[in-house]
């Protein structure tokens, strides 16, 4: 979403965060509907070469397109491919656009995901299956193509993971699996490439407000299309974002966001049997929890 298209009808008040851009040919002044999307784009200009080149792939080409647009107009170049990260040949002509486009690539983002809730007695295997697809092979294959360039440039590779992938999330089989796949294969990147230069994040948002467990597949893998979990209490996508670029500016190994993500952490450590009891509690609290 966009801030013109969250902007009231003409003749209506709002409230518009701006940035005035200074440089010597220019004078720029950038609208922003949040303080998040604002301090997110002063992050995303603050590190050299972020923000001023950006490839985009995803399913939706209609929402690609609304968002390069508005990254053009924010003075972000933008290149954009319709993209399923299920589909090798998607993700190797992603990576060559980008290349074409741009002639490199600094900074590669695995963030396609798909949840699911329901217990493993009931679930179709498909259903895992569909979120191996996703949220594993994507993060493979585009890795896969894009790891000559970021070994040129001794880039930076981050794998979004989840708390679910530090510790088995209960009516959550798949994901946690997905997850808990990705991270492994990002360490194993990240020791494969210690004298190349590559950085490796694994990034930890825990519950963020998005779309995703709206879309999440139940047992017979239709889309649940509600969620559980009170979304206005979570920490916002914007903010996400955020702390992923603070994160490569600083190239941190592990990126944990939340105090939930560290105390898991924490507690599986020294009390694992603890935790589990905990993660069970808090599962079953849900509303239409799968363990009443």
């Amino acid at each position: 979403m966009t801030t013109l298209q969250e902007a009231p009808p003409m003749g209506e008040k709002m409230r518009c965060y701006t940035y005035l851009s200074v440089r010597e040919d220019a004078m720029e002044l950038f609208g922003f509907a949040t303080k998040e999307e604002k301090q997110l784009f002063l992050s995303l200009t603050g590190i050299s070469g972020v923000g001023a080149k950006t490839a985009l792939g995803a399913r939706s080409e209609g929402k690609l397109a609304r968002i390069a647009e508005d990254l053009e107009t924010r003075g972000t170049e933008a290149v954009y491919e319709a993209t399923d990260v299920t589909r090798e040949a998607d993700c190797r002509r992603l990576i060559e656009r980008t290349v074409e486009r741009f002639g490199r690539i600094d900074i590669l983002i695995c963030n396609a995901g798909i949840s699911m809730r329901a217990l493993f007695d009931d679930v179709d295997l498909d259903v895992l299956r569909q979120l191996m697809d996703v949220n594993f092979w994507g993060a493979v294959y585009c890795t896969k193509y894009a790891l000559p360039y970021l070994q040129a440039s001794k880039g930076s590779i981050v794998g979004v993971s989840s708390v679910a992938g530090i510790h088995g999330l209960p009516g959550r089989t798949g994901y946690s699996a997905s997850k808990y796949a990705m991270t492994g294969f990002m360490e194993t990147i990240r020791i494969e490439n210690l004298k190349k230069g590559v950085h490796v994040m694994i990034a930890a948002p825990g519950f963020t407000a998005s779309n995703v467990r709206f879309s999440a597949l139940t047992a017979d893998g239709s889309a649940q299309g509600e969620s559980p979990r009170e979304e206005e209490k979570m920490m916002s996508a914007a903010e996400v974002a955020h702390r992923i670029v603070r994160g490569i500016s600083r190239r941190k190994r592990t990126l944990l966001m939340e105090f939930n993500g560290r105390a898991t952490m924490l507690i599986k450590k020294f009390a694992p049997g603890l935790l589990d009891k905990l993660y069970y509690n808090h599962m079953a609290k849900e509303p239409d929890s799968p363990f009443k």
